[in-house]
């Protein structure tokens, strides 16, 4: 039986790092990607995605799309990683958000039933987005979810939630409760491919990423990406801005770790009932990614402004033991080598 393996967003930053790792194992590798200017510098195929992927320019939202490419391809896997990511843009441009999340998600299921094609398996790349802030404790360890910090909260610079302390995601533990329209569109994904599959026999593979990075991603984009904002802010010399008290946390995860484990779960996972949290299992403040990068270029020491985004959430870091056992995975980067990975690579981009 011929292997077919369809991703989905494939020419973007995770589709091409792991286009290659897939090409390996399958007969045939076919990437779907709108190249959306927001994201892609030019309307060509990446140089990164590797030569042995066919590629096809198309949008997920396009039903027209999907009946062309399935006379054609007929997916044993998916990988389903075409999104609009932006945070904070999401709250201005739902609909866009909604559409292309939701819609599309929908629209690649109806194309698989009118064509009969359903696949074996589908992975989702969902998002730790999907938690919002998560959950918290008060002093006697009591369990709480705060919500969303309102505007009005923000304002006075209450970054935190008095008397509260947040714990890491867990997603076998943890509610989720998006604070952003993008988290609610994930959490939407996750919904709708999860009950979809079980009814077709199909299996389903959730993940939820914490913020990835690393070389090849979006120079361009200005709503996703802050270590590469921040790293080239300091290559110029300038000072990197830090907002609200500069304690915010975030998990970096580097862009091979993810790859390898998106496809240890194409190759060997069943379906999963809670999506494999995957991190580094470290939780970075943005203050101390800010000097990792000005101390790497020289550059000016960061400043800490108490400017704040709407929607942002003020911690979000994992435990990723489950996805350990489950796919024999390890994260093998952390922040400290990631950050100086990334900066080379830009310096070799940049310029050219």
């Amino acid at each position: 039986m011929t292997t077919t393996c369809l991703v989905t967003g494939g020419a973007g930053f995770i589709g091409c790092a792991i286009s290659g790792l897939l090409a390996e194992q399958f007969d045939r590798v076919v990437a779907v990607d709108s190249l959306h200017p927001q994201i892609h510098p030019s309307d060509e195929r990446p140089a990164a995605l590797d030569e042995r992927v066919e590629f096809v320019k198309g949008d997920v939202r396009d039903a027209d799309m999907w009946d062309r490419l399935l006379q054609d391809v007929k997916p044993t896997h998916v990988v389903h990683l075409a999104a609009e990511t932006g945070t904070g843009q999401s709250l201005t441009e739902a609909t866009r958000h909604a559409t292309a999340n939701v819609v599309g998600t929908t629209e690649m299921l109806d194309a698989f039933v009118r064509h009969n094609a359903l696949p074996e398996k589908i992975v989702l790349t969902s998002s730790r987005a999907v938690y919002g802030e998560g959950k918290w404790v008060d002093g006697d360890g009591n369990e709480t979810y705060p919500g969303q910090r309102s505007a009005a909260m923000l304002e006075r610079g209450e970054w935190d939630f008095p008397g509260l302390t947040a714990t890491p995601f867990v997603s076998s533990q943890v509610k989720p409760t998006p604070t952003s329209v993008y988290g609610s569109t994930k959490l939407a994904q996750e919904h709708i491919l999860t009950s979809w599959c079980l009814a077709m026999n199909v299996t389903p593979v959730l993940y939820r990423l914490q913020n990835v990075y690393g070389p090849g991603q979006s120079l361009i984009n200005p709503y996703t990406g802050i270590v590469s904002f921040f790293a080239q802010t300091a290559k110029r010399g300038e000072t990197i801005p830090v907002y609200e008290d500069g304690q915010i946390i975030r998990d970096f995860v580097f862009i091979d770790d993810v790859a390898d484990a998106i496809v240890k779960g194409v190759l060997h996972s069943g379906a999963n009932q809670h999506a494999y949290d995957i991190g580094s299992g470290e939780g970075t403040s943005i203050l101390r990614l800010a000097e990792l990068i000005a101390e790497h270029y020289g550059a000016p020491a960061p400043e800490i402004n108490g400017k704040f985004r709407n929607g942002d959430v003020r911690h979000a870091s994992c435990e990723i033991d489950a996805a350990k056992e489950a796919l024999g995975w390890e994260p093998k980067v952390m922040v400290d080598e990631g950050v100086v990975r990334l900066c080379q690579w830009i310096d070799q981009e940049v310029g050219r």
